[in-house]
This record gives C-alpha cells, sequence and structure tokens, in this order.
C-alpha cells in the first residue's frame, strides 16, 4: 500500500539543525511533487517547501528561505528537509504530501498520500 513516513524531528536549540526525512513506498517519487507542510496548534498548517517531479525545481515559503533545503534521493525513495538556523517559530508537526496534480506552483493540488508527521520543537 503506498504511503509516505516522515522521521527525523525532535528537541533542539535555537541556532541549531535538523534533518527531516519523508521515505515513500508504493509508489515512486518520480511520479509526484512533494511538499512538507508546518502545523502548529492553534495557527493551523502552512506549506513551508515544495520539490517537483522530474527536473527538481524547489519552492520555499519566506519565513524559511535560506535556513531550509530540500531534495531528494531517487535511489532511496526519500526527500529530505534540512533545516538550519531554527528559531521558535519552526517548532510544529511537519508532514510530506504527494501532490499528483502538477508542480510546486500552488495550482490544481492534488495531495493523495501523507505522512504521519514528526515533531520539531526548538526551544532553550
Amino acid at each position: 500500500q503506498a504511503k509516505l513516513v516522515e522521521s527525523g524531528g525532535g528537541l533542539v536549540q535555537p541556532g541549531g539543525s535538523l534533518r527531516l526525512s519523508c521515505a515513500a513506498s508504493g509508489f515512486g517519487l518520480e511520479t509526484s511533487s512533494i511538499d512538507w507542510f508546518q502545523q502548529v496548534p492553534g495557527k493551523g498548517r502552512e506549506r513551508v517547501s515544495c520539490i517537483t517531479r522530474g527536473a527538481g525545481d524547489t519552492w520555499y515559503a519566506d519565513s524559511v528561505k535560506g535556513r531550509f533545503t530540500i531534495s531528494r534521493d531517487n535511489a532511496k525513495n526519500t526527500v529530505y528537509l534540512q533545516m538550519n538556523s531554527l528559531k521558535s517559530d519552526d517548532t510544529g508537526v511537519y508532514y510530506c504530501a504527494a501532490d499528483f496534480g502538477g508542480g510546486c506552483s500552488g495550482e490544481h493540488d492534488q495531495y493523495r498520500y501523507w505522512g504521519q508527521g514528526t515533531q520539531v520543537t526548538v526551544s532553550s
């Protein structure tokens, strides 16, 4: 059965780094774009990054631009989110999702698979 599994979250001090993983099974990551979302309690869910199928073009929210880097390893069927210079506002549950509707423009999205989420807590 097709699914996504996130891992790599944890507790880190401000200014620290984490690398999140999004491992796909049951389908190939090359068939969809992959988005990372941040879920903050009481504030909803926001998209923070995206990587397209094919050429692997990327997109970042302004709040994380210059600090986060998204990448893929096709051999491992895994997408990564490298998070540097972490701030308290980065705290939340991070989900990855597979979009079969297009690229990272936000148009014609067709999210078919979601992971269970991984907790990131930035605190001193």
